[in-house]
């Protein structure tokens, strides 16, 4: 890791809610427009194709969970889908993320709250997706036990999520990318120090795609896949609700 990486509260803990909290405050005015320059705007199709493996149309009139919902913008690609009539629950606990994703779409329902510890009951929804959010999650195995403990048995997870290139000469050139040109982009625009040394920073430390599918079954998910995109750079897991 670079020096500055080595200062980052990657492993978990207080310190690792209390500085995705604060960053997260402090980049929200920026953060879609940076992720669109940074993906080469490859996320908002990533967030297309997720939803279509969401299984949604089973359900069209269902409730469905967005968690570390961030700006909404994975809340919004599904309540805009032509046919769809449920709702859409976006939640997350930096709550100006969720201020400034207002109005993306209708039929989207805006909740403050930790992923750890969801104001939800048993067996809520008929489905839930994460984009980008669990690797920041200070307990990763009880975000995602949590996550199944919201769902209907039956309901699928989706989740997109940063990862490395297997192909060893691509993932070095990926990572000069990701740990020296990335973060410069991200303090020219959002003008925040550490943000975006914390994306590199915090891929690095995450699991491998094997293991966290691993882990997904672990906490209750069933059929639980994985689909690489751009050579790896990106994954999306789909697993569904025992």
């Amino acid at each position: 890791m670079l020096a500055s990486d080595r200062e980052l509260p990657v492993s978990g803990g207080p310190e690792k809610r209390a500085y995705v909290r604060d960053i997260f405050t402090a980049i929200a005015p920026t953060y879609d427009r940076l992720n669109r320059i940074i993906s080469l705007r490859f996320d908002q199709r990533w967030r297309h194709y997720a939803v279509t493996r969401l299984g949604w149309e089973r359900q069209p009139d269902g409730i469905y969970l967005d968690l570390c919902a961030g700006t909404l913008d994975f809340a919004a690609t599904l309540a805009r889908q032509p046919g769809f009539r449920g709702w859409v629950v976006g939640a997350d606990f930096v709550e100006p993320m969720l201020r400034l994703g207002r109005g993306k779409a209708a039929r989207v329902a805006p909740v403050t709250a930790d992923a750890l510890e969801l104001p939800f009951p048993d067996a809520s929804f008929d489905g839930a997706m994460v984009g980008w959010g669990v690797r920041n999650l200070v307990d990763l195995d009880a975000g995602l036990g949590e996550a199944a403990r919201v769902l209907r048995p039956g309901g699928r997870l989706v989740v997109l999520e940063m990862a490395l290139p297997p192909q060893p000469q691509l993932r070095r050139l990926y990572q000069y990318y990701f740990r020296r040109v990335l973060p410069w982009i991200g303090r020219r625009i959002s003008k925040h120090t550490t943000a975006y040394t914390w994306l590199p920073a915090s891929t690095l430390a995450f699991p491998e795609p094997a293991e966290l599918t691993r882990r997904l079954a672990a906490q209750g998910f069933s059929g639980v896949g994985y689909k690489l995109f751009m050579g790896g750079v990106c994954a999306l897991y789909v697993g569904t609700r025992r």
